[in-house]
């Protein structure tokens, strides 16, 4: 798998010099960091971590990885001061992602893990993108020639959890909500946790947007004019959709037993539950890609980098996931 260094100012390096030092502990399948190997270096030293480093190509980092982290370096462009990111490491950041995904796309890695990116820093230096999923999308495209419809899943121990609206004011939620969103996400999902999570069958649980999933239109006519024909679409391609149900009664125990996915309306909706649920060890993965994609559930914590106090808990999950997608995708034997 593909690893990238994510903003080399934050926890990206710690966490993934950690996981390498666990890869026999919990049998953590090879990965291949792409980033810059003297901040690994400097890193671990302070750190002290005693973490090996190997420059070399995909096809050698299977071999390497028992012995030393396999790295594909990425030139920096400047020096690194720890938990103080800085615009002239933007190029870099952006190279280390273009690059995963051209040797996914190549075949060459079995499936891309993501470090945490600061975006701020990336918009200083002209990156012309939301977030990382919209750029890696637009990679996609270019790769392919094909349109790409990226959809977000937190996957957790106890919960997967779809939002189908994402990063907006919840004020224009409603307005943004359609039919067709709710249909094409929902298919999207399906569509990959047949392809990629090994569900011959899965079980999709949609939620409503209002209290009470909207009391039959007495809180809001959205459920009824919106959310339902949706479902009663997906119902008609064969898709196992259910609801609109109320999202207060959607995550307990008994409830989560009845689906394999929650598909909900905005984000919190989706998120809160998902992290309650399992915060530390929850994977953001991105389905509708032509690779597979996850990344751990957290952002870069400058305050945390070489401190020693970061955890590397959610990375080892994204690892874990990825290696489990490119299975069921065939990726890997």
């Amino acid at each position: 798998m593909a690893l990238t260094q994510g903003d080399p100012a934050g926890i990206g390096p710690d966490i993934a010099l950690a996981a390498w030092l666990k890869r026999r502990e919990l049998g953590l399948q090879p990965f291949l960091y792409i980033g810059d190997p003297s901040t690994l270096s400097i890193r671990a030293r302070l750190l002290g971590l005693d973490v090996p480093i190997q420059e070399c190509d995909p096809e050698d980092a299977a071999a390497a990885f028992g012995a030393a982290l396999p790295v594909l370096p990425v030139e920096i462009g400047s020096e690194i001061e720890v938990g103080r990111p800085h615009v002239a490491t933007a190029k870099s950041t952006i190279a280390a992602i273009e690059t995963a995904v051209a040797l996914a796309m190549d075949e060459r890695v079995a499936a891309v893990v993501t470090n945490p990116i600061a975006k701020s820093v990336l918009y200083e230096a002209g990156f012309g993108f939301p977030g990382h999923t919209e750029f890696l999308a637009d990679l996609a495209e270019k790769a392919t020639g094909l349109p790409c419809r990226p959809v977000m899943m937190l996957a957790g121990p106890k919960l997967r959890a779809i939002p189908v609206t994402i990063h907006i004011p919840l004020k224009d939620v409603p307005s943004a909500l359609s039919q067709d969103l709710i249909v094409d996400t929902c298919r999207i999902a399906a569509h990959d946790l047949r392809t990629r999570f090994g569900f011959d069958h899965p079980r999709l649980a949609v939620s409503g947007l209002n209290p009470h999933a909207g009391e039959e239109g007495s809180i809001g006519r959205e459920d009824i004019d919106i959310i339902e024909p949706a479902i009663e679409a997906l119902r008609a391609e064969g898709i196992n959709a259910i609801g609109p149900l109320p999202a207060d009664t959607m995550f307990h125990d008994e409830a989560r037993n009845r689906y394999d996915v929650a598909v909900c309306m905005y984000h919190d909706q989706a998120l809160i539950p998902a992290k309650a649920l399992g915060f530390d060890d929850s994977v953001n993965v991105t389905l509708g890609l032509p690779f597979i994609r996850t990344s751990p559930d957290h952002g870069t914590a400058f305050s945390l980098a070489g401190t020693g106090l970061a955890r590397e808990t959610s990375l080892i999950a994204a690892l874990k996931l990825a290696a489990e997608l490119a299975h069921h995708a065939g990726r890997v034997g």
